[in-house]
């Protein structure tokens, strides 16, 4: 803010020498100008009036000469500046006006001048309220999400430059926070289960080692004592296997909560949204991307998933092929549309792959590339939230992943 007023008062300092400087050339200019012009005009009148005669005369051409009187009892009473000639031994007495066109021209010029700076310094003006401190109260926005300060809502603004900015950074607070909210609910949910399950846990455990204590004391010496004994131990095996497995299971299917707003979209604009999104950037690492031709549709799901699952996969693609080509082709089968992403240069073996959409499950051929082994898994789950699925196959090096979305 203070750097833009420093050029505003730049502008303003400006535009008063500019005013300064156009009279000053101009008043030199009429001063040095003066006298001339219409003595021009007097000796061309003067040479018409010893050719032809004084009645030849016509003044409606004249700029600056406005009449012309011969020797008589008023010769020398004039209103106006005047020059006297003697032509053919008769005295004339040409009137004139030295400074009423540069007076117009001075007037035009600061009119112009004036109306100049007047719609610059408007428009600087406009540009600082509208622009500048709008901008200027948006700039610790990010800062303060950055700290995670994400309560208080951020005023909305009508302004035709920051309205839709400041509504999506106000909706991404809003998303965070719930993120935030989900995340806690998680761990609460997660920390009370782990502590459940560490009490029921408590109690087998118990058992299994009071029973091995007198197993190996040998307080029981009975065969069939023994053996109800060892019995015994196994189911309390059992229940603590089901118990692992519920904290196996809750430390890989709850992790993520995934929130679907589904709807309706025309398929045009998820391709299109894709394609203008990777098609420069895929062009730069000289990867060859295809959209295959389709018949628009309306489908059921959310957009902004239905986006990030096709994203998912393409990432997949350009990370783990060969960096050749890169195809989207269409099919529809029954009341669905299947979208497949087909990349060449598949190093995955035919065995792994029905474990590409587990969670944090990640191949053989990925060893020299970074990931988390998640980007499928979200994919299947956002699919099945969207009442649609993808599934993977690979064909001749080509891999093929597919998501299958449902009609509207």
């Amino acid at each position: 803010m203070k750097s833009y007023n420093k050029i505003f008062i730049g502008v303003i300092a400006f535009t008063i020498f500019a005013f300064i400087a156009a009279n000053a050339i101009m008043l030199n200019a009429g001063q040095s100008e003066s006298g001339r012009p219409y003595r021009v005009e007097i000796n061309r009148l003067a040479r018409v009036i010893e050719e032809n005669g004084f009645e030849s005369v016509d003044l409606s051409q004249c700029v600056y000469v406005v009449n012309i009187e011969k020797y008589g009892g008023d010769f020398y009473n004039a209103e106006s500046d005047y020059v006297v000639r003697e032509i053919g031994g008769e005295l004339y007495r040409f009137d004139y006006t030295a400074n009423e066109n540069n007076n117009d021209i001075f007037l035009i010029v600061n009119f112009f001048l004036t109306v100049m700076s007047v719609m610059i310094i408007a428009v600087m003006i406009y540009i600082r309220s509208k622009i500048i401190l709008p901008f200027d109260k948006l700039k610790e926005i990010p800062y303060e999400l950055s700290k995670g300060n994400l309560t208080s809502p951020i005023k909305e603004n009508k302004s035709r430059f920051f309205g839709r900015f400041i509504w999506g950074v106000d909706l991404l607070r809003e998303n965070m926070e719930e993120q935030k909210k989900r995340e806690l609910d998680l761990q609460k949910e997660k920390k009370t289960l782990l502590l459940s399950l560490s009490h029921d846990i408590k109690t087998p455990l118990s058992a299994i080692k009071l029973y091995s204590k007198a197993l190996s004391k040998g307080l029981y010496a009975d065969k069939e004592k023994q053996s109800e004994i060892s019995e015994s131990i196994s189911i309390k095996a059992d229940e603590i296997e089901c118990f692992v497995s519920q904290i196996i299971s809750a430390s890989r299917d709850n992790f993520l909560s995934l929130v679907v707003n589904n709807g309706e979209f025309y398929l045009s604009e998820l391709v299109k949204r894709i394609a203008d999104y990777y098609s420069e950037r895929l062009a730069l690492i000289k990867t060859d991307f295809k959209v295959e031709s389709f018949t628009n549709c309306l489908l059921k799901g959310d957009i902004d998933r239905s986006i990030e699952v096709l994203q998912n996969i393409i990432e997949n693609a350009v990370k783990y092929g060969d960096g050749k080509e890169i195809c989207i082709a269409f099919s529809e089968e029954e009341n669905c549309l299947l979208i497949s992403v087909q990349n060449s240069g598949c190093t995955l073996p035919e065995a792994e792959l029905p474990h590409i959409f587990e969670s944090f499950w990640r191949g053989s051929n990925s060893d020299k590339t970074g990931g988390s082994g998640l980007g499928l898994y979200i994919c299947r789950q956002i699919m099945h939230k969207m009442c649609g699925d993808v599934f993977a196959e690979i064909n001749n090096s080509f891999l093929f992943v597919t998501a299958v979305f449902q009609k509207a």
